[in-house]
Order: C-alpha cells, then structure tokens, then sequence
C-alpha cells in the first residue's frame, strides 16, 4: 500500500497518474495547503521542505520498514522501480526517459510553476515577471514539440515516468496563455493521454478533492 500526501495540483497529479496506470494500491490523503497543513511537524518528517507530494511505502520490496519519500520525481523514479512499469530497462530508451523526466523537475515544472504565480497570484501585477516566464514558457514548450516531432513519447517508443511527469503541467496550459494548436506535436500527445482511462480515474481524483 502507498500512501500518497497529495493537493490536486501539477505535481500531485503526476503522482496519482502513475498509480492509477500502474494499477497500484493507494491511500490518499489530502494536505490543505490553504490552511497551512504542509508544515505540520508530522508532515515535516516525510516532507522536510514542507511540499507535496510526498509518500509512505508501507510494502517495500525490501520487506524492511516503511519508506517515505519527497520529491514527485523521486517519487516516479521509486514507483516505477518498485513496479517495473513505465521506465524501460533497455538503456538508451531509460536514460532518454530519464533526462526527460529530470527537465521536467529542474525546468519546465518551475518555470510554468513562476508563470501561474505572475500571473494568477501575486499580489502585485509585475509586467516584467510575466513576460519573462511567459516567454521561457513558449520555448520550453517548443523544445517539448520539436522532441515530440520525432518521437511517440518522450522518452521514445513507450509511454514513460517522463510523459506523466509533464503532461499535468501542459493540461494547465490555458493557464499559461498558452495555445496548444500552436504545438501541434505536443497537442497530439496531450491528447492521447488525457484520454487513457488511467488518466481519466487519476482526474476524477482530483476532482473528489476539490468537492
């Protein structure tokens, strides 16, 4: 049993998308960022830099005690390790998943992540800010693009850690001002996601959280 500390955001979507196409067993519980939850002493001690998502393996393959883990990459790297399932073993399509999944965590998560802030949260308009991150937006999605151009997936010939690892961020993309028809590759792929059943019960997930 995994349980996943989880808000329905970007990253905790990524999350819940691997268990549901893995098809394994969790329990969620739900961290309520608006009221501070995240820096409860409890919650530090799985996740010391007060974020989510974060987890507990209760059922390492180790058979040893509970694992808990921060960092929603970690995350995807544990999970699918643990599993076999969505990273491949042979070691040109792995590592290109894996470079794949490690641009996501470093760039494009953070940088749509100071876009949604300009421009929906802070409390001051600051045009400097979001035409900076706006513009790092529109190149990271034509560097995702270009990739896609060439490839099924991103990490190649199979669906990956490094496709679920994105797609939530670009299902925000009209958040971003971001339109998609202008990424044609990138559309495409989004939408054979969003239509994967997994993807479907991951979502409706999210949406029972925000009930």
């Amino acid at each position: 049993m995994i349980d996943l500390y989880y808000t329905p955001s970007p990253n905790g979507h990524k999350i819940t998308l691997f268990l549901e196409e893995a098809q394994l067993q969790y329990r969620l519980i739900h961290v309520d960022i608006s009221k501070g939850s995240q820096f409860h002493p409890d919650f530090l001690q799985i996740s010391p830099n007060n974020k989510i998502p974060a987890i507990i393996d209760t059922a390492p393959v180790d058979g040893g005690s509970p694992i808990s883990l921060f960092e929603s990459g970690e995350i995807l790297l544990y999970l699918a390790e643990k599993s076999g399932k969505l990273l491949s073993g042979e070691l040109r399509e792995r590592h290109t998943t894996l470079q794949w999944l490690f641009w996501q965590v470093s760039g494009l998560g953070p940088m749509l992540g100071q876009n949604h802030h300009f421009s929906h949260y802070a409390p001051q308009t600051i045009p400097y800010a979001i035409e900076r991150y706006q513009v790092e937006t529109q190149r990271l999605y034509n560097v995702m693009n270009k990739r896609l151009e060439t490839s099924p997936w991103l990490g190649g010939d199979h669906y990956s850690i490094a496709d679920i690892a994105c797609w939530p961020w670009i299902h925000a993309h009209q958040r971003q001002r971001i339109d998609l028809d202008n990424y044609p590759a990138v559309n495409n792929w989004h939408e054979r996601i969003r239509t994967r059943p997994a993807t479907a019960r991951a979502m409706q997930q999210a949406q029972s959280e925000k009930r």
